[in-house]
C-alpha cells in the first residue's frame, strides 16, 4: 500500500475530473489534528534533551579531567587526546567517550589493581556512554520537531480540540492537511508540524506532483496567511483568497478606534517615517531579517520614536522603559492588501462562505459521522495509507449519493 496509495487516490480524483464533478477551479484548504495510536505519556521534549545532554557533557569533562590528574605522573597521559577535543566550547560525542574507555582498558591491562581507573571505566561504560547514546538517538528522531512520542516516534505532541480531560492536554498526533472541491477530497498530506502555516507549500507541491497542475484559486483561513505562503501563490500565478490573522478584526469599528496600533498610524512614504498619536515621528533605524522553518527570509524595517520622555500617552502606547519601537513588514502588508481586496469582493465573500461548508463538512463526515478521531496504525507512512483509504472512501460515498 505504501507504494500505491497515492496513485490509487489520485486515480479516483482524475476520474472525478473526467466526469465533471471537479475541475480544479476552487481549492478549499484546511487542516485538522488526529491523535496518533500512541501512549499519551511517553513524551520526549527537545529542550529537556538538550539541557540534560549539556549537563552530561559537563560531567564527562569533569571525569576526563580526573583521569588526566590520575595519569599526570605517568609517561603516557590517558585521556589527553579526548580532553583536547572537549575543551571549552567543544562538544563530546559517544565516539570520543568510547575512545577514552578503550585507553583506560589498555592502562588497566598494565595496572589491573588501579581502583580509580576501574571506577572511571565503570562510570563511562555503564552510565555516561549509554546516556549520551540515548540523547544522540533522540536528536536524530526530532528532525526539527520539539517533541516526539516513544511508542510512535513519528508522532508529535499537539493540542487537540477533542480533549477528553478538558484541560488542553498535549497529545501525540499528526496534522492532516486536506483540500476539497464540491466536497470531494482533491488532495491530502500528513505533517508532523502542529501549525498549519508551514504545511501549505509542501501540501500544494504534493498535489502538483500527482496531478501535474495546481488549482486556480486557493481559499484558506487565517492560519495560512504568511508572507512565505502569499509569495508562493504569487509566484505560481494562483488567485489568493487566504485570510490573515487580523482580517476579521479589521472589519470591526472598534479596530479603527485602537489608535496605538501601528496599522492605524499615518505613514509618510516620502520621508520613510511613521507619525504616532502624539504627533511624534518614528524614524527608520535599521533592517532586520527573519527566517522561517522552510528557509524563507523576511525583511522587517525597524522604526523608533525620537522622544517619548514626558509624553502623556506613553503609558497607553508602550511598556518599554525607553522610546517606542516598531517593526514593519512592508512586503507582507502588500500581500495582505491584495488578499483583503480579493476576500471583500463579491466572489471572495462567496468563496469564504463556501469554504465553511466545503472542506469543514468533509472533516465533519470523517471525524463525527464516521467516528474517526484516532489513527489505528503507527508511523508516518502507515498513517498516510490510512488517511488515503478514508479519503478514497469519502469520495466514493459522495459520488454514490450524487
Amino acid at each position: 500500500m505504501k507504494a500505491v496509495i497515492n496513485e490509487v487516490f489520485y486515480g479516483v480524483v482524475e476520474q472525478l475530473m473526467e466526469e465533471g464533478y471537479v475541475n480544479l477551479d476552487s481549492y478549499f484548504v484546511d487542516g485538522t489534528k488526529i491523535e496518533a495510536n500512541a501512549n499519551r505519556y511517553t513524551f520526549v521534549w527537545r529542550k529537556s534533551t538538550e539541557k540534560n545532554k549539556t549537563k552530561l557533557q559537563e560531567k564527562v569533562k569533569q571525569l576526563l579531567e580526573e583521569i588526566d590528574e590520575i595519569e599526570a605522573a605517568e609517561e603516557e597521559r590517558y585521556g589527553d587526546a579526548d580532553l583536547e577535543e572537549v575543551g571549552e566550547g567543544k562538544k563530546i560525542d559517544t565516539e570520543k567517550l568510547k575512545e577514552a574507555a578503550r585507553k583506560i582498558n589498555e592502562r588497566l591491562k598494565q595496572n589491573p589493581e588501579d581502583k580509580q581507573l576501574k571506577k572511571a571505566r565503570k562510570k563511562l561504560e555503564s552510565d555516561l556512554i549509554p546516556r549520551l547514546e540515548k540523547y544522540e538517538r533522540y536528536e536524530e528522531v526530532f528532525k526539527g520537531r520539539n517533541s516526539f512520542c516513544k511508542t510512535d516516534t513519528d508522532a508529535t505532541f499537539m493540542r487537540m480540540k477533542e480533549d477528553h480531560m478538558l484541560n488542553g492536554q498535549l497529545k501525540p498526533g499528526y496534522n492532516v492537511q486536506m483540500g476539497t472541491e464540491n466536497q470531494f477530497v482533491i488532495g491530502y498530506s500528513i505533517h508532523q508540524r502542529p501549525g498549519d502555516t508551514a504545511c501549505l507549500i509542501p501540501h500544494l507541491e504534493q498535489v502538483r506532483a500527482q496531478l501535474g497542475t495546481l488549482p486556480k484559486k486557493i481559499i484558506a483561513d487565517a492560519g495560512y496567511g504568511s508572507e512565505e505562503n502569499y509569495q508562493y501563490l504569487e509566484d505560481e500565478n494562483l488567485e489568493n483568497y487566504v485570510k490573515f490573522n487580523l482580517f476579521h478584526k479589521e472589519q470591526k469599528r472598534s479596530w479603527r478606534k485602537q489608535r496605538f496600533r501601528v496599522e492605524n498610524w499615518e505613514y509618510d512614504k516620502e520621508n520613510d517615517e511613521y507619525i504616532c498619536p502624539a504627533n511624534e515621528k518614528l524614524e527608520f533605524i535599521r533592517d532586520t531579517h527573519k527566517k522561517t522553518d522552510l528557509g524563507y527570509v523576511s525583511e522587517l524595517r525597524e522604526y523608533e520614536c525620537q522622544n517619548c520622555s514626558g509624553c502623556q500617552l506613553k503609558s497607553e502606547c508602550t511598556r518599554a522603559a525607553g522610546n517606542r519601537r516598531i517593526r514593519v513588514n512592508f512586503t507582507l502588508n502588500q500581500f495582505r492588501d491584495q488578499a483583503r481586496s480579493n476576500l471583500l469582493s463579491d466572489q471572495g465573500r462567496k468563496l469564504s462562505i463556501q469554504r465553511n461548508v466545503d472542506v469543514e463538512s468533509v472533516f465533519g463526515q470523517i471525524k463525527h459521522n464516521w467516528g474517526f478521531r484516532r489513527f489505528l496504525l503507527k508511523g508516518l507512512d502507515k498513517v498516510n495509507i490510512e488517511w488515503g483509504i478514508l479519503s478514497i472512501a469519502h469520495n466514493i460515498a459522495k459520488l454514490a449519493v450524487l
